[in-house]
Parts: structure tokens; C-alpha cells; sequence
């Protein structure tokens, strides 16, 4: 039997679909195969099923499928009975991708299960189901159809788990599109004779065509009578103060890239545009800052004097820009605690600021030192590579409030 089924998808399969989606107001029928899994408190053995739903498909997205099943299973342990089990529902199905040969959808529905024991009386209970699963579409009116359903039957609650796969049939033609309305339209009155053409502003294009009929005398236009804007800032070339903008650049009336918080760094390579005024920034626009690695010994914030020459760095990056607040940033490594870290990362800041006032003179009333620990890490602290790059102290010389 089973040769026969795979048979004819195979050949199904072949075929060449037509319009292999959901058809609105058509009917389904769909003949499912699989597995019945139980509760272990029902005491049955997991058993074979077959089910065989007919629905209704309200729109593409939109169906109502009633659904049989049927399982025979045996008892799972001795002196429980082998029981047949049936269920009757009624389901919603929301198809997504309706117009697509794999079609997914969610499910969800109610009904009845009814219980026959071999000897015994039956139990029918009230259940709720849901559940999902995808059509695949051989041709426009069959497709493959796995379902995975969920069942909860009242008043003890039980679970059951339905596994299932087959076909799916649509009946029901597509409506046919409704024949065109021809209808009789009078012929147009006769054209009047054109007039000469016109070109007011006198750059080459007529009226008719010119969608910037004011062009002042001698300016180059294009085919549409406009004048030329060869970087596309929207500021036109006889006029570009800046004619060769980069694209997407937000430009003045003069054609020229505006730089908004008055930093020297135009607005459209500004990675930090609201820098306070007279603060010094780096290429990006952003304050400047410079990063000290400096290998602090193991619960130690004592820098060796052959981090002088980072301190320097710091001293002289300092000293560039009088004018700034400068903050000095202790970073650890993810070793230790939390709250050690913490602490270990202000020590080792507070170690910097008294080298810098130490040995380059540098007023403590400039510098601010701040900890935080193990939180900003920039790199893997995984490898003893990154936990070094970690490490770090870092003085803000260009930093603001």
C-alpha cells in the first residue's frame, strides 16, 4: 500500500502546477496518516491514526475544516482495556503566504473525543485543539500536507498529540473575470493648429518642455530646461560654492556641506554631532581621547616606569587642549568579582591622575577620575589577548561635561 502512495506523489510531483496557491470559496478535502501520542495517565500505548478532513476555504488566508479521526490503541499496561478512540472538530485555519506553492498555517479549533474500551462503558469528553502545520502544492488543486495538533480534552484535562501527513484536494474553479464594458467613445474634436513653438528664458528648451522656465541668461540646463546640479545637492552649479559634494551630504544656499555644531567637521562625516563649542575633536568629531594600556601587576594599581612613555602621551594629549575637561577611565578584565573589579578599576585611575600631577605637573583640579570595572569591555575577555586589551585606562583630553 504504501508503494502505491509513494507512487503517486511521485508522479503527482511531476506535474506542472498551474496556480499552486489557496483558492478562495472553494471546498477541501484532506485524507491524513500518523501517530496518536497520549498521556501517560490515560495508560494507552501510542498508536497509528488516520483522519479525514472538509473544509471550506472562506478567503485565501481564511478556511473551516471539520475533521474525523480515528485511533485504536492498546492498553499499556495489564488489565487496561485496548481502546478505539475517535475525535470530532471543528477547526479555524490562517493561511500565511496564500499565494505561494509552501503554504504554513496556524490552526485552532473544538470539539469531541470519545473513548470505546473493549469492555467498559465509553467516555466522551468535551476537548480543544491547536495547532498548525504547511501544504505544498503538487498543481493547482493538490498539495502535501504535514499537521502537527495539540488536543486538550475537559473535564480531566489529558493530553494528546496528533502527528500527520497526506494530501489535500481543492475543488472549485477560480471565478472567471468578468467581460470587458466596450463602450463608445466619440471621436475627438479636431485639434487646432499648433503654435510655434516658445522659449522665454532662451536656454534651449521650449516652454512646453521647460519646467524651470526663469533661467537666468547663460546658464547650462538639461533636456528639461533646469539648470545643471552635476553633485546632486539640490544647490544648482551656477550658484555651487561647493560644487563637488559628496552624495547625501545636507548642504547651505551656498552648495557647501553644513557643519551644525561648529567643530570643523562637516555634518556628513560628524559621528558625534552635538559637540559643545570649543571642545577638540578627532576626525570623527568626537572629543578627543586616548587609550593607555598599561599591564597592571596581579591586585595591583601600580604602574611600572615603563608606562612613563604611555603617561606622557596622556600629558601631552593634556596639555594640547587646556581648555577641556579631562577624564581619566579605569577598565579591568572580566577576572575576579564584580564589585572588586569596580573597585580595582578606580584605583588604577585615581594611579594615573597621581602619575600625571607627579611627574609632568599636570593640576589634579583638571582631571576627573571615574571606575567601571569589568562593564565596557573591548574585547574577548575568552583569551588572555583580550582580557590584556581589556586592561586599560583610557584619558578623555577632549571630553565633555
Amino acid at each position: 500500500m504504501y508503494r502505491i502512495v509513494l507512487s503517486l506523489i511521485f508522479t503527482l510531483a511531476l506535474a506542472t502546477a498551474a496556480a499552486a496557491d489557496i483558492r478562495p470559496e472553494s471546498f477541501t478535502l484532506s485524507p491524513l496518516i500518523g501517530g496518536h501520542l497520549f498521556d501517560e495517565d490515560q495508560n494507552l500505548e501510542n498508536a497509528f491514526f488516520w483522519s479525514l478532513g472538509l473544509g471550506y476555504n472562506l478567503t485565501d488566508q481564511a478556511a473551516l475544516e471539520a475533521v474525523f479521526s480515528n485511533t485504536k490503541a492498546d492498553g499499556e499496561s495489564p488489565g487496561v482495556n485496548d481502546t478505539e478512540v475517535r475525535t470530532y472538530r471543528i477547526d479555524a485555519l490562517y493561511h500565511f503566504l496564500p499565494k505561494q506553492r509552501l503554504v504554513p498555517y496556524l490552526a485552532v479549533g473544538f470539539g469531541a473525543i470519545n473513548l470505546n474500551p473493549d469492555t467498559g462503558p465509553s467516555r466522551k469528553h468535551f476537548l480543544a485543539d491547536v495547532g498548525g502545520g504547511v501544504k505544498y502544492f503538487l498543481t493547482d488543486l493538490i498539495a502535501l500536507r504535514a499537521d502537527l495538533r495539540y488536543l486538550l480534552d475537559f473535564p480531566v484535562p489529558e493530553n494528546n498529540l496528533l502527528c500527520s501527513a497526506g494530501l489535500y484536494f481543492q475543488f472549485g474553479q477560480p471565478p472567471a473575470a468578468p467581460a470587458p464594458v466596450v463602450m463608445e467613445v466619440p471621436p475627438p474634436p479636431p485639434e487646432p493648429e499648433p503654435a510655434a513653438p516658445l522659449d522665454s528664458d532662451g536656454d534651449g528648451v521650449f516652454d512646453q518642455q521647460d519646467q524651470c522656465p526663469d533661467t537666468p541668461q547663460g546658464v547650462k540646463v538639461n533636456s528639461i530646461g533646469c539648470p545643471l546640479d552635476s553633485d546632486n545637492d539640490g544647490v544648482a552649479d551656477y550658484r555651487d560654492n561647493c560644487p563637488n559634494t559628496p552624495q547625501n551630504a545636507v548642504v547651505d544656499s551656498d552648495g557647501c556641506p553644513l557643519d551644525s555644531d561648529g567643530d570643523g567637521v562637516f555634518d556628513y562625516l560628524d559621528k558625534c554631532p552635538d559637540t559643545p563649542q570649543g571642545v577638540s575633536v578627532d576626525e570623527n568629531g568626537c572629543p578627543t581621547k586616548l587609550t593607555l594600556h598599561i599591564n597592571f601587576g596581579l591586585d595591583s594599581d601600580r604602574i611600572g616606569p615603563a608606562y612613563d612613555g604611555e603617561i606622557a602621551k596622556a600629558a601631552q594629549c593634556i596639555n594640547d587642549y587646556p581648555g577641556n575637561i579631562v577624564f581619566i577611565d579605569g577598565h579591568t578584565d572580566s577576572q575576579g568579582s564584580e564589585e572588586y573589579n569596580q573597585q580595582l578599576s578606580e584605583r588604577r585611575a585615581i594611579a594615573v591622575k597621581n602619575r600625571l600631577v607627579e611627574k609632568f605637573g599636570i593640576p589634579g583640579s583638571r582631571m576627573t577620575t571615574r571606575g567601571f570595572g569589568e562593564s565596557m569591555p573591548v574585547a574577548d575577555n575568552a583569551t588572555s589577548e583580550g582580557r590584556f586589551l581589556n586592561r586599560r585606562v583610557e584619558v578623555a583630553c577632549g571630553a565633555t561635561e
